[in-house]
């Protein structure tokens, strides 16, 4: 449990300067100064944390997930991909009403409008691309094959995170806090998942050993 405090303090520091419109705010505002370029390579990185593109991927490593657990006869086999998807719809659960409360508006990149806070798009990249590599690694056998699946999520939610800050879509610290709330969620998936690792007693030799 002592994972989750890093990620809760600093989500907690993140909305205490965005509410009180503090020092980090007004560093915020200059980063992204600096960084907005709105173009097409960056609007097509931002629709990385569209649910339409993430939520189907996640999607996909569940079933595998589910199919793979039952088929290796594990104790509660569905527990991972159910955890998976509780994370996946505790997003907008989460986000919609930290956007209520803080209230902050966007970049003059978009439309005047409030409810940037935080973004929505990476929070959903972050859990969906964060879950199915969770999900996924414990049943690949090649390191290599971790590896490359671990790099892959990395970059997406780095691509997502990225465009959405060069388009102009969020201010970098809507999208740092969302990583912060994705890493709290998904250290809960995690923590959950651990629960599937042993083999079922029916799977198991009379003395206890798996069979």
């Amino acid at each position: 449990m002592l994972l989750l405090g890093p990620p809760v303090l600093l989500l907690a520091l993140i909305t205490w300067q965005v509410v009180a419109d503090g020092p980090l705010v007004d560093l915020d505002e200059r980063l992204s100064g600096a960084l907005v370029r709105p173009d097409r390579t960056s609007e097509l990185l931002a629709d990385l944390g569209n649910t339409e593109v993430a939520v189907p991927a996640l999607a996909a490593a569940l079933a595998y997930a589910a199919w793979r657990g039952r088929a290796a006869g594990r104790d509660r086999w569905w527990l991972p991909p159910a955890a998976g998807a509780v994370a996946m719809a505790l997003v907008p659960v989460l986000v919609v009403p930290l956007k209520a409360w803080t209230d902050r508006p966007g970049t003059p990149a978009v439309p005047p409008a409030v409810g940037y806070y935080p973004s929505g798009h990476t929070a959903t990249a972050v859990v969906a691309y964060g879950a199915a590599a969770l999900l996924l690694v414990p049943l690949l056998r090649s390191p290599a094959v971790r590896r490359a699946l671990l790099l892959l999520c990395a970059a997406l939610v780095a691509g997502a995170s990225y465009g959405l800050v060069r388009r102009g879509y969020h201010w970098p610290l809507d999208v740092a806090a969302s990583w912060c709330l994705g890493a709290v969620l998904l250290i809960c998936l995690w923590l959950s998942a651990r629960w599937n690792l042993r083999p079922a007693a029916s799977a198991r030799q009379p003395d206890g050993r798996p069979g």
